[in-house]
């Protein structure tokens, strides 16, 4: 795989110019990581809308079942669902004219990577969105 991820400075920026996450994957479930990661993102004054089809609302917050269905623009795709899910998503990303793609810790997919790359999508994979803000903040 040859995955390379934005240099720290590029992820630094990513996150200070970033205002709405669009949480694929979300759960409702409090004592999910991707429920703690995205609370703790929200508290940071960025918008969660959670995507998730199988959930009404995650904090606070009315679910929308795809990418698709989100008014306005999407700063950044924060994904927690597994790596064989990413070429889909990659695509939806594309789709909606999001700015960046983000997968979680462990969450890599060199065809959804090299997707992505071809359609100038910033693109961060196996990194902890909680973790790259509180490093940077």
């Amino acid at each position: 795989m040859s995955i390379e991820n934005p240099s720290n400075q590029a992820i630094t920026n990513i996150l200070h110019t970033s205002k709405r996450i669009a949480v694929v994957g979300l759960s409702d479930n409090p004592e999910r990581t991707s429920y703690m990661v995205s609370e703790a993102m929200q508290k940071a004054g960025y918008e969660i809308i959670p995507v998730n089809p199988t959930i009404d609302e995650a904090l606070g917050v009315k679910a929308v079942s795809s990418l698709h269905e989100i008014d306005g623009d999407i700063d950044i795709v924060n994904v927690f669902r597994r790596s064989e899910y990413l070429p889909d998503i990659a695509k939806e990303t594309v789709e909606v004219g999001a700015n960046v793609f983000w997968s979680q810790l462990g969450v890599v997919n060199q065809e959804a990577y090299d997707y992505l790359r071809e359609h100038n999508i910033a693109t961060v994979m196996d990194r902890c969105i909680k973790v790259e803000h509180a490093k940077f903040k």
